[in-house]
């Protein structure tokens, strides 16, 4: 009997210490779940923090973008209104010029004093004053931008048949370094390089100072490359690379040159 009670008593001990175990594991098990619910809601904080900071980024970035590409717009704008106001500077100042040339030409000569005691006029002088053209500088504008329309057209025939008309009538036109590289280049893209070359070398020789001479070099090299004259052509590049470092021209000069053999 009392070894029974006694093995009784010990099942009741071992019983009681499972239930607690128990419990001690589903406080564990709600402390963990606590712990990771507080983890959770920090990841999200965290992620939602991460995401504003980078729409706020966007925004910002999107912002400078709009920014720049307005200053953008103003640049392209103010260098139009440049590029017009010195057009019109030089057609002014070349119409003032013309105008000059036109009364010194046209001016009367000395009468005989015979003629003079006559009242008669020297012959001719009356109809040479009558006959003197009128230079308008309209005429000649619209002449260059009608060749050069059917260049932006790709009509490279009825471009070079206009820019040669151009040369013909103003030879003297500010319009004329401008005249000489788009020949070249309608005549490049006609592959016509032997007339493409002379309209280059016009440009490039007589007209240093044109804008378009750096173009006009890189475009010398290319026809002569076109026409086997490779040390033409390396010479060409050299020369441009050293007179027009700065040059996009140039960039594309020691892109060339490193291909040529």
């Amino acid at each position: 009997m009392r070894l029974r009670a006694l093995l009784l008593a010990g099942c009741c001990i071992a019983a009681a210490g499972s239930a607690h175990a128990g419990l001690l594991s589903d406080d564990e098990a709600r402390k963990q779940i606590q712990q990771l619910e507080a983890r959770t809601s920090k990841l999200e904080e965290s992620q939602g923090r991460s995401l504003i900071d980078l729409q706020t980024q966007i925004d910002t970035l999107n912002a400078d973008l709009r920014k720049l590409r307005g200053q953008n717009e103003e640049l392209a704008h103010g260098l139009q209104d440049a590029e017009k106001r010195q057009k019109d500077f030089y057609i002014d100042l070349d119409t003032r010029l013309r105008r000059f040339e036109a009364v010194d030409n046209s001016a009367p000569a000395p009468q005989s004093a015979a003629a003079a005691a006559s009242g008669v006029p020297a012959a001719g002088t009356e109809a040479q004053q009558d006959a003197a053209p009128v230079y308008d500088p309209a005429v000649e504008d619209r002449a260059y931008e009608a060749a050069y329309a059917f260049f932006r057209a790709a009509s490279y025939q009825n471009a070079i048949n206009g820019f040669q008309e151009f040369l013909k009538n103003f030879p003297d036109s500010i319009f004329v370094p401008n005249v000489h590289y788009w020949l070249g280049e309608s005549y490049f893209a006609q592959q016509d390089y032997k007339n493409a070359l002379t309209s280059y070398q016009q440009l490039v020789t007589h007209y240093a100072y044109s804008p378009n001479t750096p173009d006009a070099m890189l475009g010398t090299a290319n026809c002569q490359q076109a026409l086997k004259s490779v040390a033409g052509a390396k010479k060409t590049l050299k020369q441009l690379i050293a007179k027009y470092p700065a040059s996009e021209a140039a960039g594309k000069a020691k892109k060339l040159l490193a291909t040529l053999k």
